[in-house]
């Protein structure tokens, strides 16, 4: 057993939450296999660089493929949970957010919501809570009232034109390194 491999009381844990042959002999090496998937995201290394004891890269890596698209890890992390809670040794130190990378589009800075939205909303909790919210000021509702319009623009002139400036007689802006009108 190499370092950080699965001890026999993990693997008593896991191994009925693995998924097994319906019928023909059973798969030699599927504690390797999951050895070497965790051997894989433990050290961030490729799927080539899984080390030959766990079996050839690739058989690591269809078994990991076949029981990521079955939900097997899915099922394992929600049953060890469970383990857990009926030992009475879940708390919030199981749960990891790291913020520095979690993205938000531009639009969630604000919560636009209609205003009948709204009020529905807060009816539904006061019959389900069986108390009136507290009165509070109001509260600023953004609704958008129709499809977004864009802004009109302006029809530009043709490339290489310069634009008149106002109405002082000149022609256009001057262009650089050019002698204005009185120079010469």
């Amino acid at each position: 057993m190499a370092r950080f491999d699965l001890t026999d009381a993990e693997w008593a844990l896991i191994e009925p939450h693995v998924p097994v042959a319906a019928t023909g002999p059973l798969p030699r090496g599927v504690r390797e296999r999951f050895n070497g998937i965790l051997w894989r995201f433990r050290t961030g290394s490729g799927w080539r660089d899984v080390p030959e004891r766990y079996g050839p890269w690739s058989t690591v890596y269809s078994r990991f493929n076949a029981w990521a698209r079955a939900g097997v890890f899915q099922t394992l992390m929600e049953a060890l949970i469970a383990e857990a809670a009926a030992r009475g040794e879940v708390g919030l130190e199981l749960v990891s957010v790291d913020s520095t990378i979690v993205r938000a589009h531009h639009e969630s800075a604000g919560l636009a919501v209609a205003g009948e939205t709204l009020d529905a909303l807060e009816q539904a909790l006061t019959e389900e809570k069986g108390a009136a919210l507290p009165t509070r000021q109001s509260v600023l509702r953004v609704m958008r009232r129709g499809p977004h319009r864009p802004r009109p623009t302006r029809a530009r002139p043709p490339v290489g034109t310069v634009p008149p400036s106002g109405g002082d007689g000149r022609s256009g802006r001057e262009r650089p390194g050019s002698a204005g009108p009185g120079a010469g």
